[in-house]
């Protein structure tokens, strides 16, 4: 298009762009510039004006300057005025005249094509149809534009609506600048096609990256994007049609001579017919494949089909589609979630993720900001079973995923297969005494191997530091994998096991360890949020000093304390208490999250409540009553028991079991405790060399680093480079990371298996989960995502996604609890159970389902929630 190439600042054939281009052409064009150039794919000849042309007319527009900072300004949620003002800016837009140059060689351009030719104007934003968000919809085009002048009219339009309200909110939701997003604008030879549609080259709903799906319809695609007809529907999976819904398609829109589009009624004979063969169904998906190989990535395809032949009229990234961690084969895998076997599936920042994969246990793999595991080799191993029954103990959902993929022939080798990663489960060898001095001593041993870290890493900088730390790391792991450590915390865990299911085979009693668990000694989870009430009673008789928390906003709050009556006493306990549990934080299993001794502020919500809502000694109180009731719930139980056949040696082997349960339940939560106090120290050490780097010049701010890895971290340290692009690029994913939703399995094809509960014994309408702390408790449900903003007041049941130990000191002031992950042995489980909450865990969608201020009823001990009318 010579017309094009006389004007490259704002005009450019299509052809002769691609993704490199995106700031210039915008999304839309960049793809559908690399389509043009991919062998066997016709796109529609056209042009773009690009974002040149759209800066010019936005620098003639001087009053959106301020409607842009006004905009700026408001919440997603302020409809009223992000309409009134988006649709100024709409109007200043479309009123101001496009420079007479640019009149020129569009004009110029069009005559290439003729005059009179229809043509499709379509936006193509900077931000639109990348990786990471399809921004689809946002922006508006318009299809059988016919003639200079109505072009010219259209190509205003859709610079205007890059401010069309839905843009402008979708932007304000995602964390976009207004002002960093720009609009070129699309000119495309107008396609009239006998069908149109969506091709998927991954299911969209399952994942699974070998199924294509196809929707169809007649005429422009336009009746199925608008929700105008329900398509044909076709399945594909390896070439072959595997089902196919065709639907009664009433309507379709079609070009109107002249220009513009309507809606016609398709005639009854042929509603019923597909809008393609099967063949063409294949074909379609072939070529959508040759698409997604050239690209990279499973795309969205808009197609049409005109005289037997199709033509691509746009292509963007599925970014709905959670990334497959990578194989390196053609062997099929299963990876398990991480995230919620430790009761945090936000995602995790590049450090975070390098982290725990140099420190754990078992191999790890990353994919979409979330780290997973693979089981292929476990369950293609003799000790399948095993490993199924503890999979399905900790998180049901997981358990029945794993068993609907074993039931499917051929996925799961019969035999064992070598993919690397752990052959066998961890387990704690041979079995221990009962003896508290065990628990002592394993502690004593993580002390002193705590304190040794301290003192050693105190005096080592810059590449050095990197190699001490590879050393710490395995020490870390030798304590985590010292047998006597797995023997303490299995023995506790099995003492569980055989409680539950001993005394309800006997007695009925459901999760009896439930109650015989109260208070259990040493558990430093538990006696982290006691002692969060000790901080309360020191706070309480000092008014001003709770006058002056109510209004903290900073973390420099207490310096500030000492300054008021009772202030220095307030601060003593608030830092005595930091100086036990302030390497403890929300997500803490990642390093780059803020501990609460670097944001001390993040408890301040919860000692208020603790002050208002508990008397003096609380603390003391609840531990004792917990010990009471623990004491009774053994007595009445080995009454029992001797009353039964038998009952003298059924109530011997029952005592021993809660004298072991007691013993070793507590100290279920302290190797966490271990780790999370080491990573304060790992953390503490790089971010001073961090600090080191931005004295240096290499970094801008030190929190830069979390974005690298800790290899790459250690290769700036020692060149003293870093490319800012890389920052920018892992900041720009990790964002996109945190709207996905990470499965709890997953296969190597990308099939998400979110597993189900095979129960009849639940009232119709009740939510499903896994009971693990018994009771059954109604009140208010508090549906709360992030602890800091937690409003509770007594009686209230917490509903949130997931928690972690430092949920803790939230646990003190609730009824009840009820999260969307979690088994019977995680944190949130063991620490309802020591504080004798009801409580019901792995409920799915349980933080959208139930609504914040509704009555429910939670059903600890049989596991379901009900939501009350």
């Amino acid at each position: 298009m010579d017309e094009g190439r006389s004007d490259l600042a704002t005009l450019v054939d299509l052809r002769e762009v691609d993704e490199t281009q995106v700031a210039v052409v915008g999304g839309k064009a960049a793809h559908l510039g690399v389509l043009s150039r991919i062998d066997g794919v016709r796109v529609p000849a056209g042009f773009c004006v690009t974002t040149t042309a759209f800066r010019r007319v936005m620098a003639q527009t001087p009053s959106v300057d301020e409607l842009l900072d006004q905009l700026s300004r408001l919440g997603p949620d302020d409809r009223e005025a992000i309409g009134a003002l988006s649709a100024e800016i709409r109007r200043s837009i479309e009123e101001t005249p496009i420079p007479g140059d640019l009149v020129a060689a569009i004009t110029g351009a069009l005559a290439g094509f003729g005059e009179e030719a229809a043509y499709a104007v379509r936006s193509s934003a900077t931000a639109e149809d990348s990786p990471t968000a399809s921004f689809a919809g946002q922006q508006d085009t318009y299809l059988n534009v016919v003639g200079p002048e109505e072009i010219l009219r259209h190509v205003s339009r859709c610079w205007a609506s890059l401010f069309t309200e839905r843009a402008v909110v979708y932007r304000l939701r995602n964390g976009v600048d207004h002002r960093a997003v720009q609009m070129a604008v699309v000119v495309q030879q107008m396609v009239f096609p006998d069908a149109a549609g969506i091709l998927f080259t991954a299911d969209p709903v399952s994942g699974d990256r070998r199924v294509a799906t196809v929707d169809a319809s007649f005429g422009l695609g336009e009746a199925l994007v608008s929700g105008l007809v329900n398509p044909d529907v076709f399945t594909v999976r390896d070439g072959e049609v595997v089902t196919r819904a065709v639907a009664a398609k009433q309507r379709a829109v079609v070009a109107v001579s002249g220009g513009g589009t309507r809606e016609v009624a398709i005639d009854p004979q042929r509603q019923g017919q597909p809008a393609l063969t099967e063949a063409q169904v294949v074909r379609l998906v072939r070529l959508g494949r040759r698409i997604e190989a050239h690209v990279g990535r499973p795309q969205d395809i808009e197609w049409c089909l005109v005289d037997d032949d199709f033509l691509i009229v746009q292509s963007r990234p599925i970014t709905t589609l959670f990334p497959v961690p990578p194989a390196g084969d053609q062997e099929n895998h299963v990876y398990l979630s991480v995230g919620h076997q430790q009761m945090m599936t936000d995602a995790m920042r590049p450090l975070g993720l390098s982290m725990w994969q140099l420190t754990a246990m078992a191999p790890m793999l990353e994919a979409g900001g979330r780290l997973f595991v693979d089981a292929i080799r476990l369950l293609a191993s003799p000790g399948r079973a095993g490993f199924l029954e503890m999979v399905g103990k900790s998180d049901p959902l997981m358990g029945d995923a794993l068993q609907t993929l074993l039931d499917r022939p051929g996925f799961v080798p019969t035999t064992p297969v070598d993919v690397g990663g752990p052959a066998r489960l961890p387990t704690g060898g041979a079995s221990i005494e009962t003896d508290p001095a065990i628990v002592t001593e394993l502690v004593e041993r993580n002390e002193a191997s705590l304190a040794a870290l301290r003192r050693d890493i105190a005096t080592v900088t810059g590449t050095a530091l990197f190699d001490f730390l590879l050393e710490a790391f395995e020490e870390h792991k030798r304590i985590l994998a010292e047998p006597l450590n797995m023997q303490a915390i299995m023995a506790g865990m099995e003492a569980t096991w055989w409680l539950n299911d001993r005394l309800y085979e006997w007695l009925g009693e459901k999760n009896a360890a439930d109650t015989l668990t109260l208070s259990a000694p040493g558990n430093i989870t538990s006696e982290m949020g006691l002692a969060l009430l000790d901080v309360a009673d020191q706070i309480r008789p000092h008014p001003e000093v709770v006058a002056f928390l109510r209004g903290v906003e900073d973390d420099g709050f207490l310096d500030e304390l000492p300054k008021l009556p009772g202030g220095a006493t307030a601060r003593d306990a608030i830092e005595a208490y930091l100086d036990r549990y302030g390497m403890r934080c929300v997500g803490e299993i990642d390093i780059t999250r803020p501990r609460w001794s670097e944001r001390p502020s993040t408890l301040v919500p919860v000692i208020l409540d603790n002050v208002r809502l508990f008397e003096p000694g609380a603390a003391r109180r609840r531990f004792a009553q917990g010990q009471q009731q623990a004491r009774e719930k053994a007595q009445e139980v080995l009454t029992r028991l001797r009353a039964l056949p038998d009952g003298e040696q059924k109530a011997a082997e029952t005592e021993r079991m809660i004298d072991r349960v007691r013993t070793f339940a507590g100290y279920r939560e302290y190797p966490k405790y271990g780790i999370v106090s080491r990573y304060f120290v790992y953390k503490q050490a790089l971010l001073d060399e961090a600090e080191r780097l931005v004295r240096a010049g290499v970094l801008t701010e030190r929190e830069d680093v979390f974005y690298l890895t800790f290899q790459e971290f250690h290769e700036v340290v020692r060149s003293h480079q870093l490319d800012d692009d890389l920052i920018r690029q892992r900041t720009d994913a990790f964002r996109s990371y945190q709207a996905l939703t990470p499965p709890r399995v997953m296969t190597s094809d990308g099939e998400v298996l979110t597993g189900a509960y095979r129960r009849d014994d639940v009232p119709a309408g009740a939510l499903i989960g896994v009971p693990v702390s018994a009771g059954t408790v109604e009140g208010r449900a508090r549906v709360i995502l992030d602890m800091a903003q937690a409003d509770l007041e007594a009686g209230d049941i917490l509903v949130t996604a997931h928690t972690d130990p430092s949920w803790t000191p939230l646990f003190v002031g609730i009824a009840g609890l009820v999260t969307e992950v979690g088994g019977l042995m995680t944190h949130g489980a063991v620490i309802a159970r020591e504080y004798g909450l009801p409580a019901v865990v792995s409920v799915l969608d349980a933080t959208r389902l139930i609504h914040d201020g509704q009555r429910i009823r939670v059903h600890g001990s049989d596991g379901y929630v009900e939501i009350l009318p």
